[in-house]
């Protein structure tokens, strides 16, 4: 009896030691959620280097929900409590991405197929990004990262038979090809729309205006970045309902600027059929041999004229970004 009761003591010690180290990692861990939490609450990472980890929140949220369940198994109620708490927060700001909206489109609404592509320093394939158009029947392409020999190789590789007109803005890194006559924005838009690579395009007699975005990165410029917002915001402001603005935002929808961007009246693609976590950077095939895509910066974003009826991701040789082509629905 007496050695029994030695065993079951040393066997309760050890139990017990555990625990409190499982109990103690779930704690040191929950400071980084709970630190994110902060800054997201606060907006701090806008123009900050906190900027860079506020892209790893999904994933972050995923480990909450991990401490939670090993916190219950080992009863540590007052820690469990706390990782609950962060779990209710994140939760109220993810899930909603996982949700498509439940509105309908009338089969007869004019629809419009958008594409947008990195072309990460005008080395993509530009006979794949030809053959992506015309397979996913695009009616306008914006690209970034547009530059040096960029324009002839698409031009080589046919883009002009598919997609005739285009917009490009001197110092821009960025252009709009579109199947559709592109009107340049008149004297009446604002000044910072204008100073956008941006266009209007008539669908099923209704004006669509289309601006091609690449913002700086944050980890480059935060400031820049944050200030490139500020020229996107300007340039939506009481412009929104007819908009879509598209391309590389170097920015997940938990980035502050971007919050307040979508807070102009504009509704990200992706979120809007439930897709709302779809990584698109970096891609495998452009410098990145063992990584999956793991954050989502290339968005398509539009006004409520419009409604979001379809949108994927596709890989091109040659760039780190995926395309992401989206169909909407001119429904305003």
């Amino acid at each position: 009896m007496g050695k029994q009761a030695a065993g079951d003591g040393a066997g309760l010690g050890r139990w017990g030691w555990a625990r409190r180290v499982l109990v103690g990692l779930c704690a040191v861990g929950l400071t980084v959620p709970a630190a994110l939490a902060v800054v997201r609450l606060g907006g701090w990472d806008d123009g900050t280097s906190l900027a860079m980890p506020m892209v790893l929140l999904p994933y972050v949220a995923a480990g909450t929900l991990v401490a939670l369940a090993v916190l219950l198994a080992v009863r540590s109620w007052w820690a469990a409590g706390v990782a609950g708490a962060l779990a209710v927060l994140q939760l109220c700001w993810l899930a909603p991405r996982f949700v498509p909206d439940s509105g309908s489109v009338a089969a007869d609404a004019p629809r419009l197929r958008v594409a947008t592509s990195n072309t990460f320093k005008g080395q993509v394939d530009a006979a794949a990004l030809v053959r992506l158009v015309r397979e996913q029947r695009v009616d306008v392409l914006a690209v970034e990262e547009f530059w040096g020999t960029a324009p002839a190789a698409l031009d080589r590789a046919g883009i002009a038979e598919l997609l005739p007109y285009r917009q490009v803005r001197p110092g821009r890194d960025s252009a709009l090809y579109s199947r559709l006559p592109l009107a340049p924005l008149d004297a009446s838009a604002p000044e910072a729309a204008r100073a956008q690579v941006a266009a209007d395009v008539a669908v099923g007699g209704r004006t669509v205006r289309l601006t091609a975005v690449h913002t700086y990165y944050p980890l480059g410029d935060a400031g820049r970045w944050s200030r490139d917002f500020a020229g996107l915001r300007a340039a939506a402001t009481g412009a929104t309902r007819n908009a879509v603005f598209l391309g590389d935002f170097n920015a997940t929808l938990d980035h502050a600027p971007m919050r307040e961007l979508l807070a102009t009246g504009l509704t990200d693609t992706h979120a809007e059929l439930g897709r709302g976590v779809s990584p698109t950077w970096p891609e495998d095939n452009a410098g990145f041999p063992y990584l999956p895509p793991v954050i989502q910066i290339d968005h398509v974003l539009h006004g409520d004229a419009l409604t979001a009826v379809s949108v994927a991701e596709h890989r091109l040789p040659g760039t780190d970004h995926r395309a992401v082509v989206a169909e909407l629905a001119v429904t305003g």
